[in-house]
């Protein structure tokens, strides 16, 4: 849980994409991201479209998101058994438990609402999400050091998968 008490968590809606638009304009903040500044725009509408199925949720502080995260639902049923994730926490508001909530309750809505299998996600190192998905359980299925140029630095890419096991 969030150290803040009038944190609350609901599904996510079209009108929080200025919010993750937001806080994608910190460049610290969208640099645990894999798209590029041209593709930015796309992504992050994709991101938030997923909302129409109830596959995104808001973290919110006194009716304020200060989080966003979204299970990216497979659409053929041969794939359908499991999906990705993208979690953004506002750069304001993180360190505060607030990745932590948002990370198991997208594990809750994804094997409740989705009977989902699995849930993988990829990130850049370092990042600070790879502690709390590690304490929840994740296992890392694959590792690409040096995948990511950004800023004169070479990143490692990780990416991790958790299972849900009866």
């Amino acid at each position: 849980m969030s150290d803040n008490p009038s944190f609350d968590i609901r599904y996510s809606i079209l009108e929080d994409l200025p919010f993750l638009q937001q806080w994608f304009e910190d460049p610290v903040a969208c640099d645990d991201f894999p798209f590029g500044t041209a593709e930015k725009e796309e992504a992050l509408k994709n991101w938030i479209g997923f909302s129409r199925f109830k596959a995104g949720l808001t973290g919110t502080i006194e009716g304020a998101p200060c989080a966003i995260g979204t299970l990216f639902l497979m659409p053929y049923k041969k794939i359908a058994h499991h999906s990705s994730f993208f979690l953004m926490v506002d750069p304001k508001h993180r360190c505060k438990g607030i990745g932590t909530s948002m990370v198991r309750n997208l594990l809750h809505l994804a094997k409740t609402r989705f009977r989902l299998e699995s849930v993988h996600v990829e990130l850049f190192e370092p990042n600070v999400l790879i502690p709390i998905l590690q304490k929840l359980r994740f296992e890392t299925f694959g590792r690409q050091e040096n995948f990511v140029h950004t800023n004169g630095s070479r990143r490692a890419r990780v990416l991790m998968e958790h299972f849900f096991y009866e």
